[in-house]
């Protein structure tokens, strides 16, 4: 029994401060939200570490490659599951609107913000570079950060022995700030419990109002997926027994991604829980900080709920092939350009009502859908990562993968 606790002992008190603050929030109300900065510090902690985890991940694991082909197979099948995944669950949301369609008539709101639109271009070239080296240290620019790590991997690599002593320093910044993130999760259930109280507290309301039924639907497909798909995921990966580990792993993860509402803030756990499945630190390394910005299930589905909600508000049908096509096609771009970040940006929102020719009055439905499925869509966004890299091991390094990774088993 005393083993048992002290093997659980972190998940069951990061439990217990995520009921209790639960409970804080269903009791305080909106005064829960002067809890808000406790969670905020520790959020702002995470995000602090993070910034350099995900370098030292990227750019070490690249640059302690042995062959130059191994890489190009891990990113290869890595694409390959991620767009795979997201157009499954894109798809599958498709066909819960259609056998559970959007009736109600979701008011509408006048835009009043201000939104400036840059052309295309300029929004590409902020994706994936910056101009200013200090700005591949801010979170709003975690793909330029992660195209840079990648290089000083290459570049590592490329300099062979003369480089060996900065490889080693790579090495051992990521090993240092995977400590970190242990110290760090040990402030885990007074911040995620303070941050679930004022959740509950000022968001459980408008649960049960004018979007109660797209809510619903989304909560539904949401739950379903994360449920069975990802266990048919992980089944796939490693039969029963990657679907023991994958669930045996995934609760802080889910709390984290849950609490923090944040697939950035949610790596570090990641990338642990991946090491204890047993996947093999090349992929781990690449397939987790990578897909905390390009992979989201989550997104996904909320994208296609979102775009219901708008046909239904102004009277279009959305079961056309055309409205189907275009949808599955906005699914995959919201995945590869929205943050990671807390309500990351309503990059996604523009673009669909852009696509689709709707006015700028249909954004703000769908920015608060977009809010209210936060929670849910960060745990599919964030622990779908995890499943993903048991599905590229799978398919990088055949079905015995998990064998050959014993060492790593808990």
């Amino acid at each position: 029994m005393n083993s048992w606790f002290k093997n659980y002992k972190g998940i069951i008190w990061l439990i217990t401060g995520i009921i209790i603050g639960s409970i804080a929030g269903a009791v305080l109300g909106k005064q829960a939200e002067v809890l808000k900065p406790i969670g905020d510090i520790f959020l702002n902690l995470l995000f602090t570490a993070v910034i350099p985890l995900v370098f030292f991940a990227i750019s070490s694991a690249i640059a302690n490659l042995s062959g130059s082909n191994k890489l190009s197979r891990i990113m290869g099948a890595m694409s390959l599951v991620f767009l795979c995944t997201v157009l499954i669950s894109a798809f599958l949301t498709i066909v819960a609107v259609w056998i559970f369609p959007v009736h109600q008539q979701v008011a509408v709101t006048p835009l009043t913000e201000n939104i400036v639109k840059k052309p295309f271009g300029d929004q590409l070239v902020l994706l994936f570079t910056t101009s200013e080296f200090f700005d591949l240290l801010s979170r709003k620019s975690m793909m330029a950060m992660m195209v840079f790590s990648v290089l000083i991997g290459f570049a590592t690599l490329r300099s062979g022995e003369k480089g060996a002593a900065f490889a080693r320093f790579l090495n051992g910044g990521n090993e240092v700030f995977k400590n970190l993130f242990t110290l760090i999760m040990k402030l885990g259930p007074i911040g995620l419990g303070a941050y679930f109280a004022y959740q509950v507290g000022v968001f459980g309301p408008q649960l049960f109002g004018t979007y109660a039924h797209a809510m619903g639907l989304y909560y539904g497909v949401g739950a379903f997926y994360f449920v069975a798909l990802f266990s048919v995921y992980a089944f796939i990966a490693g039969g029963v027994k990657g679907v023991r580990k994958y669930w045996r792993n995934n609760i802080i993860p889910s709390a984290t991604a849950v609490g923090t509402c944040s697939s950035i803030a949610t790596i570090p756990a990641n990338l642990d829980a991946a090491r204890k499945i047993g996947i093999p630190d090349i992929i781990t390394n690449v397939t987790i900080p990578l897909g905390a910005t390009l992979h989201k299930d989550g997104s996904s589905i909320s994208s296609i709920v979102k775009m219901a909600v708008v046909f239904a508000m102004f009277g279009k049908s959305f079961d056309s092939a055309e409205a189907v096509l275009i949808a599955l096609a906005m699914t995959v771009l919201v995945s590869m350009v929205e943050g990671g970040i807390p309500n990351g940006g309503y990059v996604g929102e523009l673009l669909f009502i852009s696509a689709y020719g709707f006015p700028p009055e249909a954004l703000p439905p769908a920015m608060i859908i977009g809010t209210l499925v936060d929670p849910l869509a960060t745990l599919l966004n964030a622990t779908g990562d995890t499943v993903a890299a048991m599905l590229v091991a799978r398919f990088t390094h055949g079905k015995n993968w998990m064998d050959a990774e014993l060492q790593q088993e808990v």
